[in-house]
């Protein structure tokens, strides 16, 4: 008997056969060639993308690409993890132990997490490896390191800038990772990916993309299809994490939470500071986190800001009480 699955997107009930979610990376690799295989453009630089062999090849010429340093990797398709793996794993034993190699040979819900196909998007090779495990941001005064691909990469910092137009992409794919494992997100980091998914709503490919994948991990992303929102103070679930892992993995992280959070907030430096810019939709103000109304605005009406020069250009105006 086929077993379906089915979900509501937008008001409509969409139903699609169920087959098994990947065991480790090296499936859910597999499992992405055909779930892309009609993908025609890479996902950091919008580079044209071919498929040959069940293998990704990006026309570096007709976008105006330029290598940086590795020609081998900028010449293949590799499937980027929006999330790093290191992001999903450092909190684990066997991370401490030997790392990614190590979790990858003894630890099941490890490969479980690495092999989220929600996770994956096929990336230029020398792009993926540039940014390893780098924190988004957005890096204003950062040239791209690629010619005409809009990626910057910040490497004293560990910071890597995408391109606007997957920014929502990759807030919603950072939710779901979040939400499904328990991962800690930065306060900084939060307000960041809730402009940015603000600013790049849900498209129909992204749509269809989850749908496919769906298929596979037996449940849809439910911050694209809307079943679930992100706001400030959002508490993760762990659906994803079976019991006696999810206690082990609060017992490792809860000591840790505070000092990463600290830790990132400091990388940021103040980027952080201008990203505390929350405005107010229903009358139109935004307010700094050092006004008094900044702590006033109900969760209903929160729209945040990555600076105030992006909420004055959306018609916001500043708080006349905020200096």
């Amino acid at each position: 008997m086929l077993l379906r699955l089915c979900f509501v997107v937008f008001g409509l009930m969409l139903c699609a056969p169920l087959m098994a979610a990947p065991d480790d990376f090296s499936e859910a690799k597999k499992i992405a060639q055909r779930i892309y295989a009609d993908e025609t453009e890479t996902f950091y630089c919008a580079c044209p993308l071919r498929w040959q062999g069940g293998k990704g090849i990006p026309d570096l010429k007709a976008c105006g690409y330029e290598v940086r340093k590795n020609g081998p990797r900028a010449s293949r398709i590799e499937w980027e993890h929006v999330v790093p793996a290191h992001h999903f794993g450092k909190s684990l034993s066997c991370w401490q132990q030997g790392g990614r190699d190590q979790c990858q040979q003894s630890d099941q819900q490890f490969r479980l997490m690495e092999a989220d196909l929600f996770n994956l998007k096929p990336a230029i090779g020398e792009v993926n490896g540039d940014r390893a495990n780098f924190a988004f941001a957005l890096l204003p005064s950062q040239a791209s390191q690629y010619g005409d691909c809009p990626f910057k990469v910040d490497f004293k910092r560990q910071l890597a800038e995408p391109r606007s137009e997957v920014r929502g992409d990759i807030a919603r794919i950072y939710f779901y990772m979040a939400d499904k494992y328990k991962l800690n997100l930065s306060k900084a980091q939060q307000q960041l990916l809730i402009s940015w998914h603000q600013e790049d709503p849900v498209d129909d490919r992204e749509l269809l993309i989850n749908r496919r994948i769906a298929q596979h991990m037996g449940h849809p992303n439910y911050f694209v299809t809307g079943a679930r929102n992100w706001l400030p103070g959002y508490q993760p679930t762990g659906y994803g994490l079976p019991p006696e892992f999810s206690t082990q993995h609060q017992a490792n992280t809860t000591g840790s939470a505070l000092t990463q959070q600290v830790a990132e907030d400091s990388l940021q430096g103040n980027l952080d500071i201008q990203r505390q810019v929350l405005g107010n939709q229903n009358s139109k103000i935004y307010h700094l986190s050092t006004c008094p109304g900044f702590s006033q605005v109900s969760a209903k009406n929160q729209r945040w800001f990555s600076d105030e020069q992006q909420a004055l250009a959306a018609g916001f105006r500043k708080a006349k009480n905020c200096d």
